[in-house]
C-alpha cells in the first residue's frame, strides 16, 4: 500500500484555514501563496511537499540549502528566508530564486556585485522589524526603509518585489496584528515609491499566525510545522 503523503493532507486543511481567513477579509484566496518552510526536513519530507503540489520551498540557512537540494531547474522555486551575510551572497546567484531577507543596503550590494559578476538576476524582499525585538533582523524605521527601497531599486541585477516580516513570537494577537498591518502599511507607501508592476509580494505569516497574516494582506505565508509536524 502506498503511504499517506501527511504534508498533503496538511496543505488540504491549510488551504480551507487561507479560504476562510480571506473570506473573513473580503480577498481572494487565490492571491496567496504557499512556501514550504524546510529548515531540518529531510529530503523525503521536501518531496512530499513537491508532490503535495507546493512549487514554492524556504531555507534558512545557505550551507544547509545547498547540500539538500540541487541547482539549476527543480520544477519549484527555492528562497532563503533567513539573515544574509555578506560573504555568503556569492553562493546566491544560480542557486536561489529569492532573498527574503535583505535587512541592509550594503548586503544588498554585495549580492547586487555577485549577480553582476555572474550574469545573473535575483529577486528580494525587504526585511522590516515590524515588532521592535532587537533579537530580529530588518529595516527599523519607514525612513531607513525608503532609503533602502530608492538605492536598491537603482541595481541593476536585483529585482526588488516586495517585503517581508517575522510578527512577535506572542499569544498577544492584537501585536501579532499591529505588526502585519503596519507591514501593509508600509507595502502600499511603497509601492508608490517602487515598480508597483513588479513590487507585488507581501510575505508574513507563519505557522502560528498566518491567519491574521491573511487577513492583514499576506500575498505569501511561510509554513513549516502546520504542513510538516512538530521537528523531532
Amino acid at each position: 500500500m502506498k503511504p499517506v503523503n501527511g504534508v498533503k493532507v496538511h496543505l488540504e486543511e491549510v488551504k480551507r484555514r487561507i479560504n476562510d481567513a480571506a473570506t473573513r477579509a473580503g480577498r481572494d484566496p487565490a492571491s496567496i501563496e504557499v512556501m514550504a518552510v524546510t529548515k531540518t526536513r529531510s529530503e523525503e519530507e521536501i518531496r512530499e511537499a513537491v508532490d503535495a503540489g507546493l512549487v514554492l520551498i524556504g531555507e534558512n540557512r545557505v550551507q544547509e540549502a545547498m547540500a539538500k537540494f540541487p541547482k539549476g531547474d527543480r520544477g519549484y522555486r527555492l528562497h532563503l528566508i533567513g539573515h544574509l551575510q555578506r560573504n555568503k551572497a556569492r553562493f546566491v546567484p544560480g542557486f536561489f530564486d529569492c532573498v527574503e531577507s535583505i535587512d541592509k543596503i550594503e548586503t544588498a550590494a554585495a549580492l547586487e556585485r555577485q549577480c553582476k559578476e555572474m550574469g545573473t538576476e535575483v529577486d528580494v524582499l525587504l526585511e522590516v522589524n515590524t515588532s521592535g525585538e532587537q533579537s530580529k533582523s530588518g529595516f527599523t524605521s519607514a525612513n531607513k526603509l525608503k532609503e533602502a527601497i530608492d538605492r536598491i531599486g537603482e541595481m541593476d541585477w536585483i529585482r526588488l518585489k516586495g517585503l517581508m516580516t517575522i510578527a512577535p513570537f506572542s499569544e498577544d494577537t492584537a501585536a501579532v496584528r499591529r505588526s502585519f498591518s503596519s507591514l501593509r502599511s508600509m507595502f502600499e507607501e511603497a509601492r508608490r515609491r517602487a515598480d508597483a508592476g513588479e513590487f507585488v509580494t507581501l510575505s508574513m505569516g507563519m505557522s502560528s499566525d498566518f491567519e491574521i497574516a491573511v487577513e492583514e494582506g499576506a500575498t505569501r505565508v511561510r509554513l513549516g510545522t502546520v504542513l510538516f509536524g512538530e521537528r523531532p
